[in-house]
């Protein structure tokens, strides 16, 4: 993992430090402690609270299961998205989300339109491998995932099984910017942790084609 900084974006935006992950193909920043432990707590309580969490249900080998989390869709008007046969249409911003993405678009240098939120109760909760790779988000998408609460282990690895794991800990006021051929190549999860009884949220920032 090679690091390294910006002084004007630090000087601006008053950041942490910024990795780059050294992993072939991926284009991947983890950029540490946009907000402190303790601001990532508090906005981690406040969505918990604020945003419309619903529990959605997936089907795989003809048997049909929760999904382990939470999941809230939030975005501009007619940003609709699809992922494993699951069709959301956008809640409106709230003033919360809108200050988390005005940080987090100057972080990407990005201007992000959706953000889908996963609510993580405790270590129980999880994703499975997957990459953010949907028709609606482009061929090349810049995905901003901010972590809030409970520190987990993010694990990602080529998609080719050419290059072992890498597990990241993401804690909270953490933000990962995936970019390039990122979710192309590589495919990532939250693994189930028996150690973790503390809630987290995550958000992850991303750009969809509008409906026509």
């Amino acid at each position: 993992m090679n690091s390294r900084s910006s002084h004007s974006q630090e000087e601006l935006f008053n950041f942490g430090s910024v990795e780059t992950l050294d992993l072939p193909g991926a284009e991947i920043e983890l950029h540490q402690q946009i907000w402190s432990r303790s601001q990532g707590d508090t906005l981690c309580g406040l969505l918990i609270k604020e945003l419309n969490w619903r529990q959605d249900k997936i089907s795989m080998f003809g048997q049909t299961h929760d999904v382990p989390r939470l999941n809230a869709w939030y975005g501009d008007a007619d940003c609709s998205y699809s992922w494993s046969g699951i069709t959301m249409t956008p809640n409106p911003w709230n003033s919360t989300l809108r200050d988390i993405r005005e940080k987090v678009n100057g972080v990407a240098s990005e201007q992000f339109n959706s953000v889908l939120a996963n609510f993580y109760r405790d270590g129980n909760d999880k994703v499975d491998w997957h990459a953010d790779d949907e028709e609606v988000l482009g061929q090349a998408p810049v995905i901003a995932s901010v972590s809030l609460g409970a520190t987990r282990k993010f694990r990602i690895r080529r998609k080719d099984r050419s290059e072992k794991a890498t597990d990241i800990f993401l804690r909270s006021g953490d933000v990962l910017v995936m970019r390039g051929l990122t979710q192309l190549l590589w495919e990532h999860e939250v693994p189930r942790s028996k150690k973790v009884k503390e809630p987290r949220v995550n958000l992850t920032f991303r750009k969809v084609a509008l409906t026509k």
